[in-house]
């Protein structure tokens, strides 16, 4: 029977234990964001899960390899500059390509929450643009 050790144990996230409010500024109203994975290293992934009130919405901004939003509830709206609003429900799933600009947020009526999962690239994985 081996003996060995794996050198690095598998890294488990435990719900709600790291919950914070979004940093000011990025979004019309602070949100909830709970980071499941957070890596700065040249593409390498970060994941969060998002809760944002009725009717918040993000600033427009870019990823550099892209984002992944998967709609855990809710009802939310997805634009591409330039390009009409789409609305999301729980399932859905968008994708943005790289340095793409967007911007998402909940519909006026409803909460929305999502898992949001970008890869970074010298050291960030978003570029906040204009309000």
């Amino acid at each position: 029977m081996d003996q060995t050790t794996p050198s690095q144990s598998p890294a488990i996230h435990r719900a709600g234990t790291v919950v914070q409010r979004s940093p000011d500024g990025i979004a019309s109203a602070p949100f909830w964001v709970e980071m499941l994975v957070e890596n700065s290293e040249d593409g390498g992934l970060t994941a969060m899960r998002c809760t944002i009130e009725p009717g918040v919405m993000t600033r427009w901004h870019t990823h550099p390899h892209g984002q992944i939003l998967y709609v855990l509830s809710g009802v939310g709206i997805a634009e591409r500059h330039g390009g009409p609003a789409d609305e999301l429900r729980a399932g859905d799933c968008i994708t943005f390509a790289p340095n793409e600009r967007h911007r998402h947020g909940a519909a006026p009526e409803s909460t929305f929450a999502y898992i949001s999962i970008q890869a970074a690239q010298d050291g960030s994985a978003v570029t906040w643009l204009e309000e």
